[in-house]
């Protein structure tokens, strides 16, 4: 089982996250490899994907829905699992999934979609990220929830362990022989 995982990150934070998932993974026996989006030039290696952005203004990040309009096809052909990393102040405010993600999903046939509030630090941001932040009175802070991120990982290992993948049972046949 091969498994890409990749994520759309102006900060860092969201590559973080991807970090995290990876890592589960990976202590779960599921060979994982992590790339930005826009250094993958095709899935097709890949038996599962894992695809996050990070959300600025509502939206996913351009090199996440590149990724989505590149390998549409390839993704309609395996277990896909989204997550959008980004709304801030949570728990206080319900996160919500951006519209375009919901598109993804759909384009994807994605098994599952998952939101987690983000981090906001200002040292990392311009000087228009900080106007924008000030304008929207957006707090500063890490909201991340790291339990419901290793919780959602396991989960996909799980699922990943237990499934037989399009193909996996002819791949082990032929190594049996």
């Amino acid at each position: 089982m091969r498994v890409l995982v990749t994520a759309a990150s102006r900060h860092g934070s969201t590559a973080e996250i991807a970090a995290i998932i990876a890592g589960v993974l990976q202590a779960s026996n599921i060979e994982t490899e992590v790339q930005p989006p826009e250094a993958v030039t095709s899935v097709v290696e890949y038996d599962a994907v894992i695809l996050g952005s990070a959300v600025y203004a509502g939206q996913w990040l351009e090199p996440a829905r590149d990724f989505v309009d590149r390998h549409a096809d390839d993704l309609a052909t395996r277990p896909v699992f989204l997550f959008s990393s980004g709304p801030l102040g949570y728990p206080s405010r319900r996160p919500v999934e951006p519209a375009d993600a919901i598109a993804v999903e759909t384009t994807t046939g994605a098994l599952d979609l998952q939101v987690f509030a983000g981090r906001l630090v200002g040292r990392d941001l311009s000087l228009p990220e900080r106007l924008v932040a000030l304008k929207t009175h957006a707090p500063y802070g890490d909201f991340r929830p790291c339990d419901d991120i290793l919780d959602w990982a396991r989960e996909i290992a799980r699922y990943l362990n237990e499934e037989s993948l399009p193909g996996e049972d002819a791949r082990r046949a032929d190594g049996d022989r």
